[in-house]
């Protein structure tokens, strides 16, 4: 907790008026990747608070206006965010899906953002399981939603099934990168998956 609250990047959040200290991280790798674009449609997965909507809707937004859409999809409630469209509900259930689908009108995803993570139990064996569970889903998302430019972007975490996930990156995507942004924790296992360009 002392940790948190003397963070620099919570400081810099709550200054900037980010809901999250991962706007940050978010930030850095589309600095480097150029991945947020005029015009895309983006969704992010497991996107409560939003921090992460927040940091599309400022890149996508021209003389006031959004060009683009921004889709956010989470099990728990969001508080609005202008300009993005909220879907309340688990991704994996058709009616979910359905909504997506409705909301997107028949366009293409271009860009499909993950910063998902699930309730850890602190047994590593466990926890590596839920991880990769949750990695996962995010992968087949992509892979059915993506157009085949498109680009999938997704936290993962240092451990017994991380050799593993990248294999299943390098299997669906034509360019992989691993990304550690300064605003993730040194001490943490935290690391970002990047796929780019459909197979």
């Amino acid at each position: 907790m002392h940790d948190h609250i003397n963070d620099p990047y919570v400081k810099q959040a709550q200054r900037d008026g980010y809901r999250a200290r991962a706007a940050y991280k978010l930030k850095e790798i589309d600095e480097q990747d150029k991945l947020i674009k005029s015009g895309m449609v983006v969704v992010d997965l497991g996107a409560t608070p939003g921090s992460w909507s927040q940091v599309v809707r400022e890149k996508l937004v021209k003389s006031g206006e959004i060009n683009g859409r921004i889709v956010a999809l989470d099990m728990l409630e969001m508080d609005p965010i202008a300009g993005v469209d909220f879907i309340l509900g688990d991704f994996r259930e058709d009616a979910v899906l359905d909504e997506l689908a409705r909301m997107l009108g028949g366009a293409s995803v271009d860009l499909v953002l993950s910063d998902m993570a699930p309730n850890l139990s602190g047994i590593p064996s466990v926890d590596a399981a839920r991880i990769d569970h949750v990695c996962e889903l995010a992968l087949d998302f992509a892979a059915t939603h993506l157009q085949p430019n498109g680009a999938l972007l997704i936290k993962a975490f240092h451990g017994a099934g991380f050799d593993a996930m990248v294999k299943r990156f390098r299997e669906t995507f034509k360019v992989v990168h691993t990304r550690k942004p300064k605003a993730s924790r040194d001490k943490s296992a935290e690391v970002y998956l990047l796929g780019r360009g459909l197979k």
